[in-house]
């Protein structure tokens, strides 16, 4: 009887002891799961807080960035307006329309040649394909629908096959003079524009110097301030003067470039096709 109540005793104890630590776990975990809703709720009360501000903040460097370059191209506007106001309007005027009709030719130039570039060993194999599937009428067709100076060579040579290869030879050599003309065409007026910009400033820089001569020679004694102005002329027209002349000059040499390259090109292709045109036997 006594172990009875001895072990019914010992199994309260460790009943009531579980008990005991399964509600201090629940509480440790309603304290921590209160303890994260917290931390929770604070940080997204500091996003919300922050997330206007972020925003706010970023909308004032995009509005300050945009308002800085807006400034800065007015700025860069206003002062060439100023300075072209200040070289003097008749100088200056002369220095700016070479600059465009320079610019608008070099345009037409680069627009002009790359349109005449080919791929040429295309168009051979074409022609050569055309030869041996249709003569030279097939051959003639291809050079007619294909644009560029190797194309018209190439149809001025087959237009003689009949003639011989010694004819065709000349013919494609004279007429590849004709095209050379053509892609040259217009280079001597931007050598002019680009010879005769520096010249306009120079000429600007001379009289600006006379008017502070002029000055001097007035007053006897001229003042700092007063020969700037005519010191400034020239010194603004020769700038701009120059520079027209380095723009003009970059377009210059990339069209010279581009035209050495489409001459090299029509000489390769012409003799490739003599090359066709006596594997396939036509103008013997």
């Amino acid at each position: 009887m006594k172990k009875a109540v001895f072990i019914l005793g010992f199994l309260i104890l460790v009943i009531t002891n579980s008990l005991y630590a399964q509600s201090d776990s629940i509480d440790l975990i309603v304290s921590d799961s209160t303890e994260e809703l917290d931390e929770s709720q604070d940080s997204n009360t500091v996003e919300e807080i922050n997330e206007p501000l972020v925003e706010e903040t970023v909308e004032e460097i995009n509005e300050s960035t945009v308002e800085e370059v807006v400034e800065e191209e007015t700025s860069v506007s206003q002062s060439l307006k100023l300075k072209f106001i200040e070289g003097g309007p008749l100088f200056m005027s002369f220095v700016l329309i070479a600059l465009i009709l320079g610019l608008a030719l070099s345009i037409e130039r680069i627009i002009y040649l790359n349109l005449a570039t080919t791929n040429s060993k295309q168009l051979l194999d074409d022609i050569e394909n055309a030869l041996s599937n249709g003569g030279v009428d097939a051959a003639k067709e291809v050079c007619r629908n294909t644009r560029g100076p190797v194309a018209s060579i190439f149809l001025q040579g087959l237009e003689r096959s009949s003639e011989g290869v010694e004819m065709v030879e000349k013919s494609v050599i004279a007429y590849g003079g004709v095209q050379m003309g053509l892609l040259e065409r217009g280079l001597s007026w931007i050598g002019l524009f680009i010879a005769l910009a520096p010249m306009l400033g120079f000429m600007g820089t001379v009289i600006g110097m006379i008017q502070a001569f002029d000055i001097i020679e007035l007053k006897g004694e001229a003042k700092p301030d007063e020969l700037a102005g005519g010191i400034k002329v020239a010194l603004i027209t020769t700038v701009s003067g120059l520079i027209v002349a380095i723009i003009l000059q970059i377009f210059y040499n990339y069209i010279v470039s581009k035209i050495d390259s489409l001459v090299n090109q029509m000489e390769d292709a012409s003799i490739s096709l003599i090359d066709v045109l006596v594997k396939h036997n036509i103008g013997k």
